[in-house]
């Protein structure tokens, strides 16, 4: 089955469908991804690419990252 991540859905949903998705942010400077209280509440809201631009990380190296990890990007 082929691994999606939608850039549309928040941080929560995706992380629900691919659990592995939490090491991959938190390796990128997501630290606080693996905090559940924070999953479950700014975690609802949040985008990756809303992240990215508070954390300072570049939209780009995350897509390569996530895509080095086997999944395929949807936006």
């Amino acid at each position: 089955m082929e691994k999606v991540i939608d850039l549309n859905k928040s941080v929560h949903d995706l992380c629900k469908e691919n659990p592995e998705v939490i090491e991959v942010l938190r390796e990128l400077g997501f630290d606080q991804i693996t905090n559940p209280a924070m999953l479950n509440t700014a975690g609802r809201f949040m985008t990756i690419p809303k992240g990215a631009v508070m954390k300072g990380i570049d939209l780009g190296r995350i897509k390569r990252e996530l895509e080095n990890k086997g999944f395929s990007i949807k936006e």
